[in-house]
């Protein structure tokens, strides 16, 4: 074993990819903070566990998968959509590139709210967190195979969903 992070360490460094990894997988954001809780507790539990010679984030992403797949399966998650966020309050005027960064966010969860939740783990761990196939594979305990078919049908599945959203957007501007 090599050298082991503190949970502290962890906790200060990880907590945004975390929260940002739970909105990815569906977690609602009246309960982030809760959701978020139970990962790092988990952490703590398991941090025994956690092979330092490895990435933290594929282990860190594994844990948050599992939490926010238990937490999907509560009885008192309804599915939400992402719009209903309330948006912050800025006093500055909202330039053009802000709305259109903000846009592609937005578009960009939605389309992810579409994908089934396995299919969208692989997706979130190898295009937008950058890990490798077996990374991904290790991370959530799935054989290589596997992960290779969910990534495929998760993005054939964000395209679409991606592409439907765009031609509604541009039905409704017409």
């Amino acid at each position: 074993m090599g050298w082991r992070p503190s949970f502290r360490s962890i906790y200060e460094a990880e907590f945004d990819y975390v929260w940002q990894t739970l909105r990815r997988l569906g977690v609602r954001p009246s309960d982030l903070e809760d959701v978020a809780h139970d990962v790092f507790v988990t952490v703590h539990r398991k941090l025994d566990d956690y092979d330092s010679f490895r990435p933290i984030r594929p282990w860190l992403f594994g844990i948050a998968f599992r939490v926010a797949s238990d937490y999907r399966r509560t009885s008192r998650f309804k599915r939400e959509v992402f719009d209903s966020e309330p948006e912050r309050q800025d006093t500055a005027p909202i330039a053009d590139a802000q709305f259109e960064a903000r846009e592609a966010q937005r578009l960009v969860m939605a389309a992810l709210e579409t994908i089934n939740l396995d299919q969208r783990a692989v997706f979130i761990l190898h295009e937008l967190d950058g890990q490798t196939i077996p990374e991904v594979a290790s991370a959530l305990g799935e054989p290589l195979n596997t992960v290779y078919s969910r990534l495929r049908l998760a993005r054939k599945a964000f395209c679409a969903a991606v592409t439907r959203m765009q031609q509604q957007t541009q039905r409704v501007k017409a």
